[in-house]
């Protein structure tokens, strides 16, 4: 999918490269080819500058792991799974695994979540009788993963911060809240055709869940927009750095060396930020000649033209390209999120709203083939409905944070 989605904008901006010419432009292919060479050089010092803030967060982060923050919110989240799920025994492998992964992805620690979340996935197999079809546990499983439920969006603070942002925080709230619109999206719509009993400890978890992310849209909604950035910035920033707080106190009170913890988890930093130098140049040259050549202009332009004809504002359109990759490539949408802001700015609404976008969920399609894959799953029934449901819960509420904290 990914290789038929790369070659194809290499061909759309050749094609668009040669009506331009045709109609007139002759200075489109220098201008298509000054733009390839310009975003490769982009991508490798995007990637350079990401290096000393991913070794930071990922540092923190195994602060976190090594002091057992992720086997606390392991136990905090084992009795609501244990009901999600009960077409699995009581005391099952599978029902660990699934906790501990939910964990690792809601601290943001992919490095442990998709290792856990094959683990569950092999084991919930177990308990498949077809096992060329998707059961109910493994679609439930697909798309919480799918919805991409993250605490901490740290590698697109990163980008932020590395794009020039003033405050490459100011959209950890309206990610917060945007990925919890897409995870309860698509556990609905699955808990809906599955006919999933929800008891007293789901209801009171989405409850909960949801009386905080309904407050904090009612408080900033009452807020002017002036005071409503600031109180917000505010508030992300201590946020984060009280997590910092508790991981290094939680660090202390385990006896774990918390300096060797974080130089473990800053050489993954390291590392993680030296593999993305190709993916970043792939997808950033391929997207920078679709926009030289006219193509992504185009497309924007036209479907804005049919947003205003329709009577709705336009300002979220420019996010629109990452909105339509985010379910196909990771490493697409977050080449289109880096190109608009590149492009509109990474403080401008566009730019802002791409941030919050690529935060909302994770790729629906590489989260099927990989899990499915991984255990010979060829029928996945209503698992990418269930995806698709959680993207576009997402996409909404992300142009509804984007327009409440931000405006135009």
């Amino acid at each position: 999918m990914l290789n038929a989605i790369w070659v194809g904008f290499f061909l759309v901006a050749f094609g668009a490269a040669v009506l331009q010419y045709l109609g007139g432009d002759a200075g489109v292919f220098a201008a298509v080819m000054k733009a390839a060479f310009e975003s490769a050089k982009t991508a490798f010092e995007v990637a350079l500058g990401l290096t000393g803030i991913m070794c930071l967060w990922l540092g923190v982060m195994k602060i976190g792991e090594k002091a057992g923050f992720l086997a606390l919110l392991g136990r905090w989240l084992g009795p609501l799974f244990a009901r999600l799920f009960p077409a699995v025994p009581a005391g099952h492998p599978a029902l660990g695994s699934i906790t501990m992964n939910m964990a690792a992805n809601v601290l943001g620690l992919d490095n442990a979540a998709t290792p856990m979340g094959l683990k569950a996935m092999r084991e919930l197999q177990e308990l498949n009788p077809d096992k060329d079809t998707a059961s109910d546990a493994q679609i439930l499983f697909l798309v919480l993963n799918a919805s991409s439920v993250t605490l901490l969006p740290v590698t697109i603070f990163t980008y932020r911060a590395q794009l020039g942002a003033a405050d490459p925080t100011d959209v950890f709230i309206p990610i917060l809240m945007a990925t919890y619109c897409s995870t309860l999206a698509g556990f609905l719509f699955v808990a809906t055709v599955q006919r999933l009993k929800v008891d007293g400890v789901v209801l009171a978890w989405l409850g909960g869940i949801s009386a905080v992310v309904g407050g904090l849209a009612w408080y900033f909604a009452s807020l002017p927009a002036a005071e409503m950035t600031a109180q917000s910035s505010v508030l992300s920033n201590f946020l984060l750095l009280g997590l910092v707080v508790i991981f290094l106190i939680g660090a202390l009170r385990k006896g774990v060396n918390a300096y060797e913890a974080f130089i473990e988890g800053a050489k993954e930093g390291f590392q993680t930020a030296v593999t993305l130098i190709p993916y970043l140049v792939a997808m950033l040259v391929a997207i920078a000649m679709l926009r030289a050549s006219g193509a992504l202009p185009a497309f924007v332009e036209a479907v804005r033209a049919g947003v205003a004809g329709l009577g709705f504002d336009t300002a979220w359109v420019d996010a629109l390209p990452t909105m339509l990759m985010k379910p196909l490539s990771g490493s697409g949408a977050r080449a289109m999120m880096i190109e608009t802001m590149q492009a509109e700015g990474a403080d401008s609404f566009a730019g802002r709203l791409a941030s919050i976008v690529q935060g909302s969920t994770e790729t629906t399609f590489y989260v099927l083939a990989v899990y499915f894959g991984a255990v010979g799953i060829q029928r996945v029934r209503h698992a990418l409905a269930g995806g698709l449901v959680a993207d576009l819960g997402g996409f909404a509420a992300a142009v509804g944070a984007a327009y409440l904290f931000f405006g135009r």
